[in-house]
C-alpha cells in the first residue's frame, strides 16, 4: 500500500462477502486496499477468509484483516488493520512484533493526535482517523475526523486513510482535505457500478482534467 498523489478506494467487506463478488468490485475500479472485517462480532475464519485475500492478491489488492496479526501471517495476506482504542499504542507493538516489516500494520488513531503522531513515529504504516460507533453526534464527529485528516497530511508523510465514512459526499470532502485512502463499506449485493461512483467521489476536479 502505497502513497499516491490522488486519493484512493480503500474498500471494507464483511468477512462472510462472496469472493466472486469482491472480485467483480476489484475489477470495476482502482482499490488500493481491500479491508476484511469481522461480520456482527464474530470471529475470523481461515477457511472463509483465505478465498477473499486471494481474490485481492491475485488483482494486485493489498488484503488487510482487521485486528488479527497472527491470521495474517497464517494466510499471508499483506497486512492488519488495528481499530481505534486506548492500547492502541500497545496493540501497535504487539502486531509488529508478530508480523515484522515485512507486513503492512496499519492503525486508526481515533480522535487523538497524540496517539497519531506516536504510532507514525513509531513506523505505521498509515494513519487513520475514524468515528468510533458510539458516538452520537456524528456531525461533530465528521467534521473532527476531517480536520485531523486536513491536519496530518498537511504536516506528516506517512499516508492518511478516513474511516467510517457513511455517504459519498463525505468521501469528496475528505479526498479534498488530502486523505491517501478513503475507506467505504461495500454493501453486500454492491453492483460495480457503485464502486465506480465511489471512485469518482475520490477525483478531485484538477485531477481528472
Amino acid at each position: 500500500m502505497t502513497q499516491e498523489a490522488a486519493t484512493r478506494l480503500y474498500l471494507v467487506v464483511g468477512a462472510g462477502a462472496a469472493p466472486d463478488r469482491v472480485g467483480v468490485l476489484l475489477d470495476a475500479a482502482d482499490v488500493g486496499a481491500l479491508l476484511v472485517v469481522p461480520t456482527d462480532g464474530a470471529q475470523f475464519d481461515a477457511a472463509t477468509l483465505k478465498p477473499l485475500v486471494d481474490a485481492a492478491q491475485q488483482r494486485e489488492v493489498a488484503a488487510i484483516l482487521e485486528g488479527d496479526a497472527q491470521l495474517v501471517r497464517t494466510l499471508r495476506a499483506d497486512g492488519v488493520h488495528l481499530p481505534a482504542g486506548k492500547d492502541i499504542v500497545e496493540r501497535y507493538g504487539e502486531a509488529r512484533d508478530i508480523l515484522g516489516n515485512r507486513f503492512i500494520v496499519g492503525v486508526d488513531a481515533g480522535r487523538t493526535r497524540h496517539d497519531a503522531m506516536t504510532l507514525g513515529e513509531a513506523g505505521a504504516d498509515y494513519i487513520g482517523f475514524g468515528i468510533p460507533a458510539h458516538v452520537e453526534d456524528r456531525d461533530t464527529a465528521r467534521a473532527r475526523r476531517q480536520e485531523l485528516v486536513a491536519w496530518w497530511s498537511e504536516i506528516f508523510e506517512v499516508p492518511c486513510v478516513a474511516f467510517d465514512v457513511d455517504a459519498l459526499d463525505d468521501a469528496s470532502a475528505l479526498a479534498a482535505a488530502g486523505a491517501d485512502f478513503v475507506a467505504l463499506t461495500a454493501p453486500a449485493d454492491a453492483p460495480a457500478s457503485w464502486i465506480e461512483a465511489a471512485t469518482r467521489a475520490l477525483t478531485l476536479p484538477e485531477a481528472a482534467a
